[in-house]
């Protein structure tokens, strides 16, 4: 099992610095007397897992970027986007990545952050995308809790229902809660974007201008944001850095290996591959794979690949012309009398 990456430990930096972005749908809604279709964008903040919603009207690249662009005004640009290999989000990467090319860089900042990194997971990977799945999952069971339970809702109803799933999700408790003490609140995404768990305790409120008041208001609030990162390094950092399976090491893919191809989406489908490239983790371990196949070259994580235990030609015809080397050079023991 691989370590956590630096995005899901690094503690005392701005939500949604690091985020994940999903789809799900499509869900149904009423529109006079025609049904129409829409998505739901989600963003999640893998460092504090809060979650932001976006109401989406089409899977075109066109609307995953006003969707992003959205969740840049009320999020503020983050550093770096974590995302399936699905068509809207590469159109969207290649437009925002001329868009910011084109534009000076006041504008770029204005628009998104110019050192913005886009990362895709590997094809066939939603072990890899965990941290937004879950999400997915979570956020789909609030809006069936919260909904009117009609059958086909208005835009409007629907976008007030994922904004309350959203407030839901967001105050979650992350570590365990306390029953000792009824006045203490279990950490959640909330304490982070607004201070408590439901944002009803606000930082102290000014009544008059003053530099005094102004310096110790500042001082509070950063006091409360540093309490809970204290709380998230000592509570919930240790609860998701446990490992709880894959412990002893295998030999790593190799270059050259003969793979199967699996492919869960197909019966009796044995897809052979030669592994053209390994492409190795921090730690070291091989994750994915480059792999040339008899219908072209396709990108797979280790996981998704069985290695075959046999050898090319090549080295077959060297391992034999060593044995037979090996055999003309030994001598035979000779006889002698007693």
């Amino acid at each position: 099992m691989s370590p956590l990456p630096t995005v899901r430990t690094t503690p005392y930096i701005k939500p949604f610095t690091h985020t994940g972005v999903d789809y799900f749908g499509p869900l149904m809604v009423k529109q006079g007397r025609s049904l129409v279709k829409r998505w739901v964008s989600l963003f999640t903040c893998l460092t504090i897992r809060a979650v932001h919603i976006e109401i989406v009207h089409s899977l075109s690249a066109s609307s995953c970027i006003l969707a992003i662009r959205r969740f840049i005004a009320r999020r503020g640009s983050p550093s770096s986007f974590y995302t399936d290999n699905g068509m809207n989000f590469k159109g969207a990467f290649n437009i925002l990545r001329q868009q910011i090319q084109n534009i000076n860089e006041e504008c770029a900042t204005s628009f998104t952050n110019a050192n913005t990194q886009w990362h895709f997971n590997p094809p066939l990977t939603p072990h890899m995308g965990g941290c937004w799945e879950r999400m997915v999952r979570s956020i789909k069971e609030a809006m069936q809790a919260v909904g009117d339970h009609t059958q086909h809702p208005s835009d409007e109803v629907l976008e007030t229902v994922g904004l309350e799933a959203e407030a839901i999700v967001n105050s979650r408790p992350l570590t365990y809660v306390p029953l000792d003490n009824f006045d203490a609140e279990a950490l959640t995404p909330n304490h982070f974007l607004m201070y408590s768990e439901q944002g009803i305790t606000q930082p102290a409120r000014l009544t008059q201008v003053d530099t005094h008041i102004l310096r110790d208001s500042w001082r509070l609030a950063q006091t409360l944001v540093d309490i809970f990162w204290a709380r998230w390094i000592k509570e919930y950092l240790p609860s998701i850095a446990r490992r709880t399976k894959w412990f002893d090491p295998v030999k790593p893919l190799e270059e050259g290996d003969v793979v199967i191809v699996i492919n869960e989406g197909r019966r009796n489908g044995w897809e052979r591959g030669r592994i053209l490239e390994v492409v190795k983790a921090a730690d070291g371990q091989v994750r994915q794979v480059v792999i040339r196949t008899a219908t072209g070259v396709c990108r797979r994580p280790a996981t998704k690949v069985a290695l075959l235990d046999v050898r090319s030609k090549e080295l077959c015809q060297e391992q034999m012309s060593t044995e037979l080397h090996g055999e003309e050079d030994v001598e035979e023991p000779t006889v002698t009398d007693q």
